[in-house]
């Protein structure tokens, strides 16, 4: 299908003026609008006013100027069909082949803070769908482009068919169209949800990024759908597995907690150690600690540039991924012989902000992420005892981690390391034994130690365990009818302990 008329009407200019030209050069006649059109004209861009080509003015402040039979039956009648073909003579619509619309700015105007309602109405694009829509529904014998990335395909595309466009592309450009269309409108509705205190509905539109080997397990499908590949690169190794995926999240969302130099170990999303010093192989020392032998087939995450001198500790042990915002070259250069390593590069921190969706039978969970900070300490105190400078730092690391540990979560920490965890068990107590059992394992003392729950201790005996096991303070967040039985045991055994005031579940 010869492209002889192309509609273009922008907001991002993007290679607007290059990929116009060369339509120009081909002998395409160009119509526009508004801002599109003096951009192109500036240019000396031969241009044709929709205004013109259709003999109706743009009104209502332009919000009515492609709406018209001469645009949109240009776009829509079927070309060889012989009463369209008849009616579109009649009414002098001539064949629009190519459209070229990106919308109004509706996501970057409600990113403002001084957004108001009227301000984000005026942003809700109505020609441009309507065109976009109308194209994409006749792909048959029309192009719609959306994206300025795709410029160059359209341009190469009319090289190799003599001016024209194949129907392969075309069709991948409408279905690229309605995805556009689509999020566009979900982005509205949710800004007015949100402006009504409404939860009429969740919708999300996510590409295709990755369709995967297989699952959690061989005999499920899956597919990576997203932009996962926007906050990391890999950069070796084997491709990514579904569980790979999940971990790899995991590990990035707790390493994302600290601020100093900090090495982590992960296995099926839970911590296995971490540990921070300003010497990278001496955090990972600390971190490989608290358990040698769940590491093995683990992911492992870092905070700051890789180094040698961690690259050949962690080449020591078997590790399915690697993840960090840089790699030394020479410590890339020593995991390089490890062909099946994945190394992941961090390409950007991940938000603090923003909502978790899980499925469930019948519909989807939604929430907002868990980003709430350690609270101030010094102010939570409920034992007669405060804490020392000392065991607040231990506190505070371990709430960090303990926010990433599966329920019924325990840790045991110092305040640059995790001694025991104890992850995912049906009662609270066991998941201290386990991790008491664990630290004795790695040979790691717990005198003087924080311990940290995920929730409330619901009886005393948790934290007696705890002080009999050598903890000195406690961070928990409070909220049991026996707090005050709980209370009493920490007085009795001089612990420090600190109510939060609010809980990390995680299932």
């Amino acid at each position: 299908m010869k492209i002889q008329r192309a509609l273009i009407s922008v907001s991002d200019k993007t290679g607007l003026v290059e990929f116009a030209r060369e339509l120009h050069r081909r002998g395409v006649e160009i119509l526009s609008t508004g801002g599109t059109a003096r951009a192109l004209q500036a240019e000396n861009i031969p241009t044709v006013e929709v205004s013109q080509f259709t003999g109706s003015p743009e009104i209502m402040d332009g919000r009515v100027k492609t709406l018209h039979p001469k645009i949109h039956g240009g776009l829509l009648f079927l070309r060889g069909n012989e009463e369209h073909e008849k009616q579109a003579k009649q009414h002098g619509i001539r064949p629009i082949d190519l459209v070229v619309v990106n919308l109004y700015p509706f996501e970057a105007t409600i990113a403002k803070e001084d957004v108001t309602l009227p301000g984000a109405i005026e942003q809700i694009d109505i020609g441009g769908p309507s065109m976009i829509r109308s194209a994409a529904k006749n792909y048959q014998s029309v192009a719609v482009v959306t994206d300025p990335t795709d410029y160059p395909a359209v341009v190469e595309d009319m090289t190799e068919n003599n001016g024209g466009t194949d129907l392969a592309l075309r069709e991948r450009l409408a279905i690229k169209a309605f995805a556009t269309t689509a999020s566009y409108d979900r982005a509205i509705a949710g800004f007015l949800n949100r402006e009504q205190e409404t939860s009429a509905a969740f919708r999300q539109d996510l590409p295709l990024e990755l369709r995967l080997r297989y699952g959690e397990n061989p005999h499920q499908q899956a597919e990576l759908y997203g932009d996962f590949g926007s906050y990391f690169e890999k950069l070796q190794g084997k491709e990514l597995s579904y569980n790979n995926i999940l971990d790899i999240s995991a590990a990035a969302g707790l390493i994302t907690e600290f601020g100093k130099p900090t090495v982590a170990i992960l296995k099926h999303t839970n911590p296995c150690g971490i540990g921070t010093d300003s010497d990278l192989r001496e955090a990972w020392d600390k971190a490989f600690a608290t358990d040698k032998q769940a590491p093995f087939g683990g992911i492992i995450v870092c905070n700051r540039p890789l180094t040698l001198a961690l690259a050949r500790s962690i080449s020591e042990i078997f590790s399915e991924v690697i993840i960090a915002p840089e790699f030394d070259a020479d410590a890339r250069s020593l995991l390089s012989k490890k062909k099946n390593l994945r190394l992941m590069k961090l390409l950007k921190p991940l938000s603090e902000s923003g909502r978790d969706a899980r499925s469930v039978v019948g519909g989807l969970l939604v929430q907002d992420t868990d980003a709430s900070d350690v609270p101030e300490l010094e102010h939570k105190v409920v034992t007669e005892r405060p804490p020392s400078k000392d065991e607040i730092e231990a506190m505070e690391f371990g709430w960090k981690v303990v926010k990433h540990v599966k329920s019924n979560a325990i840790v045991y920490a110092g305040k640059d390391r995790t001694l025991g965890i104890g992850a995912g068990q049906m009662s609270r107590i066991d998941s201290s034994r386990i991790a008491v059992w664990k630290a004795r394992e790695a040979g790691l003392s717990l005198k003087g130690s924080a311990v940290c729950s995920d929730a409330f201790f619901p009886f005393p005996d948790g934290l007696i365990a705890a002080a009999e096991a050598g903890a000195t303070c406690a961070i928990q967040p409070g909220g049991s009818v026996r707090d005050e039985e709980v209370i009493k045991a920490a007085n009795d055994r001089g612990l420090a302990m600190v109510f939060t005031g609010f809980r990390h579940f995680r299932h």
